[in-house]
């Protein structure tokens, strides 16, 4: 009875997520991929990972004097691509914003694009903890390994 408190509960997380805007059906589509192997667990980790290398680099050519805007349209690009693939809706929003501003040259924008960027990236980096927490209270309850996000 408790693992399936534990598992609606999990399932009206996802949905108030979804309804939010802040996941996608792209999510929807990636979590009918889990086979009970942690495969989704390790997608949301590679993206959290590479995401947060990704804002570190922009942070980085976004401060220096003369900023490469093509190089930093090339990582903006790459996080939309990754955003999007996960259904991460409102980072890929961030992100297609991110890019106006980026073919215009204009430093400030794009400095302020990261801020928002960050923001969302940060809010579902936490929201996919959350999830990560709740799914290994339910694997817990059933017996099996715990795995880690």
């Amino acid at each position: 009875m408790a693992i399936m408190a534990l598992k609606e509960q999990l399932d009206a997380f996802v949905k108030s997520m979804l309804a939010e805007g802040t996941l996608d059906q792209q999510f929807q589509q990636l979590q009918m991929l889990e086979d009970g192997s942690g495969f989704v667990a390790e997608v949301i980790k590679m993206f959290c990972d590479d995401s947060e290398r990704m804002l570190n680099e922009l942070t980085i050519l976004l401060e220096q004097p003369v900023v490469d805007f093509p190089k930093v349209d090339g990582y903006v690009h790459q996080l939309k691509g990754s955003s999007s693939s996960i259904g991460a809706q409102k980072v890929t929003m961030a992100c297609v914003q991110f890019r106006h501003f980026c073919d215009e040259n204009n430093k400030e924008g794009c400095s302020r694009a990261l801020s928002v960027v960050k923001h969302e990236f940060y809010q579902l980096q936490s929201k996919f903890h959350t999830m990560s927490q709740m799914e290994n209270r339910i694997l817990a309850y059933e017996g099996r390994t715990v795995n880690g996000m």
